[in-house]
């Protein structure tokens, strides 16, 4: 008999060690390994559960042969639609049978609700089973009726083991599968507590499994920590296909859902939901909401183009600069890299000749929008320049580009689809990178091409 394999993993960060220790070589946190049972075949589940998976007829054993990268016979991928556009949009077209969704969000943002409508639609076409661990059925059923949701044919379950989950949806065989949520599942193979390291690991690798095995799609539930990660081991990401965020605000009725990994399509891909009293309703033009600006045209304030997955998106980014009252100035950058704004107002004064470091500077992208691209180094120089002569920009003018160290304005990908965003939108002029600027022009829009950012100072 093959001698069982113990590991000690940290129940905070999730890595591991070969021997037990008081702190944490990763996290550095204190007393926080853990033993579990990694069983004698070296792989990720423990021989009990790998046991009871070979009872089930999940073998997971697939015939090995080596073959010419040529002659892989390249099928299309029989995608099928959730019910919604932007949850398609963000997945890369659709659903792929035999893959596995993981959503992650904030306590309240929507994560159950919007699964739930996804799972009464696809039932009504093909066999479905919602499976609830945190929930009773009693209260999944009072939110779907509160919704409006059509109630037949979508199967229900109340469990938190996953062997009893997969042996009961074998007797059903959806074609879509939702547990909710992976926090609270267990395997009767493991011995430590729900929730943790070993759980987590242990009952996502049978659901997987089980998902390849079977050709269904399914959708994973996780709880995210007080920083905005996903709670969890890391190796959970690792798993899936696809991993996306639903974020949210506060002060807001709109949700994004945010792809952060997909096998079958585009990473950074965006959907936009609002919130409403029927359920998370698609918006269809994301630009309009991001562009519900003020009838006075307030100094500090301009619009840019960003690029997220596959379309683009305009949003207003706005700008304050005053006197500094302490010896201190502040930058503040909210939806934007605050490192980013430094390097950039450093910038500014060796490149454009404006002298900030006595001044408060704030900046802010309307929406709660989170700019991760450089494209939008430009304009919110321009916001700012705006704020400190207290001139506003013309209201029909968009702007994006990155800025250089040198003071040079780069080009960004896809700026003849932006420039073409932005006509739709009404705008009438536009300053770029001289490189984006389209051979044949844009119909209706003045399009200034810069290369320095002085120049860019001089077009205004």
């Amino acid at each position: 008999m093959a001698k069982s394999k113990i590991a000690y993993v940290c129940e905070d960060c999730g890595s591991e060690s070969g021997q037990w220790q008081g702190q944490c070589a990763s996290c550095k946190a204190w007393n926080t390994l853990k033993q579990i049972n990694l069983g004698s075949g070296g792989g990720s589940q423990s021989p009990a559960v790998q046991a009871d998976f070979r009872k089930q007829g999940y073998t997971g054993k697939t015939a090995a042969a080596v073959q010419d990268l040529a002659e892989i016979e390249l099928e299309a991928l029989p995608r099928f639609s959730a019910g919604m556009a932007e949850l398609d949009r963000v997945l890369g077209g659709g659903l792929v049978p035999g893959s596995a969704v993981l959503i992650g969000g904030n306590p309240g943002a929507g994560k159950s609700t919007l699964l739930l409508q996804v799972m009464c639609h696809l039932a009504q076409q093909m066999p479905a089973m919602y499976v609830t661990g945190e929930e009773s059925l009693q209260q999944v059923g009072m939110r779907a009726r509160r919704l409006g949701l059509p109630e037949k044919n979508l199967k229900m379950l109340a469990e938190t083991e996953v062997e009893t989950i997969c042996r009961l949806a074998q007797e059903i065989n959806p074609r879509v599968l939702v547990v909710d949520s992976i926090q609270v599942m267990h395997s009767h193979g493991v011995t430590s507590a729900p929730g943790s390291v070993a759980q987590v690991r242990e009952s996502a690798a049978y659901l997987v499994q089980y998902a390849k095995q079977t050709g269904t799609v399914l959708f994973l539930v996780g709880h995210v920590t007080k920083d905005g990660t996903l709670a969890g081991p890391k190796v959970l990401e690792h798993m899936i296909d696809c991993f996306v965020m639903l974020e949210s605000n506060d002060d807001s009725r709109f949700r994004v859902l945010r792809g952060q990994k997909n096998r079958f399509g585009a990473i950074n891909e965006l959907g936009v939901f609002a919130m409403t009293e029927r359920g998370l309703k698609e918006v269809k033009n994301p630009s309009a909401i991001f562009l519900a600006r003020t009838e006075d045209n307030s100094p500090g304030s301009v619009v840019m183009v960003l690029w997220e997955g596959t379309r683009p998106l305009l949003v207003e980014i706005q700008a304050l600069v005053d006197t500094s009252q302490g010896g201190h100035p502040r930058r503040l950058a909210v939806g934007l890299d605050q490192n980013r704004l430094g390097m950039l107002l450093a910038v500014l004064h060796r490149h454009g000749g404006l002298f900030v470091a006595d001044q408060d500077v704030f900046v802010n992208v309307v929406g709660g929008v989170k700019v991760t691209e450089t494209s939008a180094d430009l304009a919110l120089l321009l916001a700012i320049v705006s704020s400190l002569r207290d001139e506003a920009l013309p209201r029909e003018l968009v702007v994006f580009g990155e800025v250089g160290l040198a003071g040079e304005i780069r080009p960004v990908p896809s700026g003849g689809e932006r420039l073409q965003e932005a006509a739709k939108h009404g705008f009438k002029k536009a300053i770029v990178p001289k490189a984006n600027v389209p051979k044949q022009g844009v119909s209706g829009m003045k399009v200034i091409g810069i290369s320095k950012l002085s120049e860019a100072l001089d077009a205004l």
